[in-house]
This record gives structure tokens, C-alpha cells and sequence, in this order.
């Protein structure tokens, strides 16, 4: 891929697109369809674009084969913690209304919290399977 000067500056061009098209997707599910499931496949597809397209070594400098496998775990305890927390305030597990005392911000802060776990576990998870299914062969 070292000569195909065209797919890498155009692949230079898309990545800062791709990752602020996750955000977006992530921080406006409250208003349309959205969340934490697409913008994790978003911003995964970005990494694995540029490990396309620059190499399986440079993407793995860019998010490391140890953080990508932190991610999944680190995502779920961020969803059960949210739930978990609440119960501590006595509501029930995901329950956000309790988590403020306004149960509407509540609500919205819960919700996002634990759409934010999904980003990090699904995004950390298509990233691992990339570099295990990339990495096949090498040695």
C-alpha cells in the first residue's frame, strides 16, 4: 500500500470525519436514531481503515492490541456501574431518575453514561477481532 498515494490522502482526509460522524452519532441519540452501538462501529471502522490502509503496525500504535481487549471489560463495568450506582441510591439497577436530584437530568446523565459503555466495549471489540483476524499468519 505504499504507493497508493491516492487512498492514503484521501484515507487522511475521512479518518478526523469519521471519528467526529461517531461523536455526533453518539451525543445526538437522545434526538434521533443513534447511540452508543453505531458510534462504537464508527469509530472501530475508522481504526480499521487506517490498518488498511497504512498497515496492521501502524494501527496498532495508534490504539494498542492491549488497550483495544481493556476496552470490552472496561465498557461493561462502566454500564453495570451506572446501574450498580443507582441501586446504591435506592432505586433499582438502571434506574437513572435516582442519580440526581432532578430525575429528568438524571435520566439524561444515566443514559449517557451507559451509552458510553457500549461505545467503548463494541468499538473495543471490532478492533480486537481485527487485529486477531489481521494478524493471522504473522508470525
Amino acid at each position: 500500500m505504499k504507493l497508493d498515494l491516492i487512498l492514503r490522502i484521501t484515507a487522511k482526509l475521512m479518518l478526523p470525519f469519521m471519528l467526529m460522524f461517531a461523536f455526533y452519532v453518539q451525543f445526538h441519540a437522545d434526538y434521533g436514531p443513534g447511540g452508543g452501538f453505531q458510534a462504537g462501529i464508527i469509530a472501530a471502522a475508522m481504526v480499521i481503515l487506517y490498518g488498511i490502509i497504512f498497515g496492521l503496525p501502524a494501527a496498532q500504535k495508534v490504539v494498542p492490541a492491549r488497550l483495544a481487549e481493556f476496552m470490552v471489560p472496561l465498557g461493561v463495568v462502566i454500564f453495570a456501574g451506572v446501574g450498580a450506582i443507582a441501586m446504591l441510591m435506592g432505586g433499582e439497577f438502571l434506574n437513572y431518575s435516582v442519580l440526581l436530584s432532578d430525575s429528568v437530568r438524571g435520566q439524561l446523565i444515566g443514559i449517557l453514561l451507559v451509552e458510553i459503555g457500549v461505545l467503548v466495549t463494541v468499538s473495543g471489540t471490532m478492533i480486537a477481532i481485527f487485529y486477531t483476524f489481521a494478524g493471522r499468519g504473522r508470525g
